[in-house]
């Protein structure tokens, strides 16, 4: 079964940040982001129970060659990506936010 993989509107405002932040360190930088962020996508919607939860419901993937973790929930047939966190953020801080949602 193939998931469908939605953003929360704030999260294009994240990765747009993100990409920015990269290419700004050196060019095609960002597009590399880009390219991991969603080459995992593809990977959420074809099978999101690989990666275990880490906060209530929430389940976390961890995106190679950069210091991010994408945050998700599974809703029947979606994939639910709720943020896009740095790992070196302060996880009280990180599960502060999912408790909001």
């Amino acid at each position: 079964m193939n998931y469908t993989v939605l953003f929360l509107p704030e999260i294009e405002d994240d990765l747009a940040d993100i990409y920015k932040w990269y290419e700004n360190k050196s060019e095609g930088l960002g597009e590399d982001f880009l390219k991991i962020f969603y080459e995992k996508s593809v990977v959420l919607a074809q099978n999101p129970l690989i990666y275990q939860k880490v906060f209530l419901n929430f389940r976390r993937v961890l995106l190679k060659r950069f210091p991010y973790s994408v945050y998700y929930l599974i809703d029947k047939s979606s994939v639910i990506i709720y943020a896009v966190f740095h790992i070196s953020r302060d996880p009280k801080i990180i599960k502060d936010n999912l408790d909001k949602r």
